[in-house]
């Protein structure tokens, strides 16, 4: 049961959506409760660390053989995530022909795995690995297996989860650590297929995600601070074209400020009800 405040923002959202022009863009709020860690807290300040930036991992294989150790451990934990009731909500609205796109920051799959089609990943994805020597992708779950093949001493090791498959290792496990061969040219430089801070977005990719943008009627928000320029772009082109801008956001948004109307509730507990009133 929603409370008064929310049943009244639920209105207005219902009001906006109805003719099933939105485009929807999500953030890593909408995966928290399927157990990936955000990035921000409430105010939008980054936890922990500084991640690994682009021009970092590129520079030295030192700074890839970090990544990849701390990854190898993280990665389980991404791959057994399950969709959670918002990601489900969206794939309804989808299927009824009531979004006009959807795009994500995330790099989970949880939007495809929900049942989601056609979703504009603006970061990539953890679940593929690209060779940056012959530019062939890979599995992750085939990178992974030969990750612990040539480094079974981290079997059993314990460490924090961060966000993106991250996680907090002592820099003592990081010194003996072997990065798998690209399994496609026997190159040494294997990276994510996901977008690291201080790296552009794909041009197509970005492309497609402003053509989403300007064909929709308006944007709903759905756990973001928006603190990453690639997502607050595309909220300020909707509110220069006079279009409704909504969030559902626990927190502090870059975009507060354009926001026709930011509802500070769960996603997992709204989404659903919006979607059960907006199919019936």
């Amino acid at each position: 049961m929603l409370d008064s405040p929310l049943c009244e923002h639920l209105d207005f959202l219902l009001e906006a959506m109805a003719d099933g022009d939105f485009v929807v863009l999500t953030g890593a709020g909408i995966s928290t409760p399927s157990g990936i860690p955000d990035y921000r807290d409430s105010d939008g300040v980054r936890r922990g660390r500084q991640p690994m930036m682009y021009q970092e991992f590129l520079s030295a294989a030192q700074s890839r053989r970090r990544y990849w150790a701390r990854a190898m451990l993280g990665w389980p934990r991404v791959r057994q995530a399950q969709p959670n009731a918002a990601h489900q909500a969206l794939a309804t609205l989808q299927r009824q022909g009531l979004l006009s796109a959807l795009i994500t920051q995330n790099v989970d799959t949880l939007h495809d795995q929900a049942g989601s089609h056609d979703v504009i990943e603006l970061h990539g994805s953890l679940h593929r690995v690209v060779c940056l020597d012959c530019g062939q992708r890979s599995e992750r779950d085939a990178i992974q297996r030969l990750l612990e093949m040539h480094n079974p001493y981290l079997a059993g090791v314990d460490a924090v989860q961060a966000p993106d498959g991250d996680t907090l290792l002592d820099p003592a496990f990081e010194a003996r650590f072997q990065v798998p061969h690209c399994p496609h040219c026997g190159g040494e430089r294997l990276k994510p297929d996901v977008v690291f801070f201080g790296e552009n977005v794909a041009q197509a990719t970005a492309a497609k995600a402003m053509a989403a943008v300007e064909n929709a009627a308006g944007m709903l928000v759905v756990g973001s601070s928006l603190m990453a320029y690639s997502a607050f772009r595309l909220c300020r082109v909707i509110a220069d074209r006079g279009k409704p801008l909504i969030a559902i956001n626990l927190g502090k948004t870059r975009a507060d400020d354009l926001l026709d109307m930011k509802i500070e509730a769960s996603c997992e507990q709204l989404l659903p009800v919006l979607a059960q009133k907006l199919t019936r």
